[in-house]
């Protein structure tokens, strides 16, 4: 049995902030001094993000606080205590989107599988969906918790086991990211660089076992590159959760990539230059420039994942979804191949047929 998709759906928060604000924003929040200010429009300008929706309050920062001169930036406690009721607003919202795309009641899901790497509690976000979406008490409930950008085809990979064991299996996946509650105070290269980038989102898949007409997830692919364990990590801390982001991430996966997806796609009877559409996670403009040219891809290839970093930021893990809304919605043409990079360094890969 594979996965055949039913329905997706996304929802983002209330506020957007233009690429100008979202530099008066960090500078109301940290207080930068006159070279940083300086610095501020290239970094922002250098990366891809038009505009994006937050949970903060545009013009406050709220929750968020400023930090006065000599003054701690919020800590993680306090950040985590907007999470929850946020992050369960968001996912109820993309959830009833991607049920009703699917023409389902929430009563027929029998297995959820939920996405985060911006929170943590317990109970969490798949039990808050249980109670807001007055889903069945005996729902088998799955968390993949802090795997950064590319949870969501992690996520995907348990729905596909679980379509493979049981026929009669209908999952609900929901990836929700509150990026924004994790902004960095000061000034640290990787930590404003995740700044200019990083958005919130909640994006929604449904599907169920067997076969019949539209999108079939036919198989899932996982790499540990050799090289990059430093080059990008989410570590949680005193102030939030903290990323390291190296400018390497983009030529490492530029190395590695091309060798292990040709292996992979070919266990599919497929090489990359018959995969007909492409859904890579926008982790930046230089990761998505280095796939294509890796890969020797068309120039439009990520003409879509662009307009989605451009439009919204990278959400991290909800935002692959958000590409593939974009492509089905369209009718791309198949095979679709998803990419996602995350801490390791690892790839992950989803075939859609």
């Amino acid at each position: 049995m594979t996965l055949r998709l039913l329905g997706l759906g996304t929802a983002l928060p209330a506020a957007r902030a233009t690429r100008a604000q979202s530099e008066q924003l960090a500078q109301g929040l940290a207080g930068y001094g006159a070279e940083q200010l300086r610095l501020l429009p290239a970094l922002y300008r250098r990366s891809g993000v038009e505009g994006r929706n937050t949970i903060l309050d545009v013009s406050t920062g709220a929750p968020l606080r400023p930090a006065a001169p000599g003054e701690a930036p919020p800590g993680t406690a306090e950040r985590m205590a907007a999470y929850d009721p946020a992050a369960a607003a968001l996912g109820t919202r993309a959830a009833l989107s991607a049920l009703a795309d699917a023409r389902l009641a929430p009563s027929a899901i029998t297995h959820l599988v939920t996405v985060s790497c911006t929170g943590a509690s317990a109970p969490g976000l798949d039990i808050a969906l249980l109670r807001s979406l007055a889903m069945r008490a005996d729902c088998q409930r799955t968390h993949v918790g802090f795997m950064g950008c590319h949870g969501a085809l992690a996520g995907l990979r348990v729905a596909h086991a679980f379509a493979e064991a049981d026929p009669a299996a209908v999952m609900l996946l929901v990836a929700v990211e509150l990026c924004s509650l994790h902004f960095h105070y000061g000034w640290d290269d990787g930590q404003m660089v995740a700044n200019a980038l990083f958005a919130d989102g909640a994006a929604a898949l449904v599907g169920t076992a067997g076969e019949g007409d539209g999108w079939r997830l036919s198989g899932s692919g996982s790499c540990l590159l050799p090289e990059g364990a430093d080059a990008m990590t989410w570590t949680i801390g005193d102030h939030g959760f903290q990323m390291t982001l190296s400018p390497r991430v983009p030529d490492i996966v530029a190395r590695h990539l091309p060798g292990w997806l040709a292996g992979w796609l070919a266990t599919h009877g497929l090489r990359a230059a018959d995969v007909r559409s492409w859904a890579v996670h926008p982790g930046g403009p230089r990761v998505l420039s280095a796939v294509q040219e890796a890969l020797s891809l068309p120039a439009d290839a990520t003409a879509v994942s662009r307009a989605v970093l451009a439009e919204h930021g990278n959400m991290s893990s909800p935002t692959v979804l958000f590409v593939l809304q974009r492509l089905r919605a369209a009718d791309a043409p198949r095979p679709a191949c998803a990419l996602a990079f995350g801490p390791g360094l690892v790839v992950e890969a989803a075939l859609w047929r």
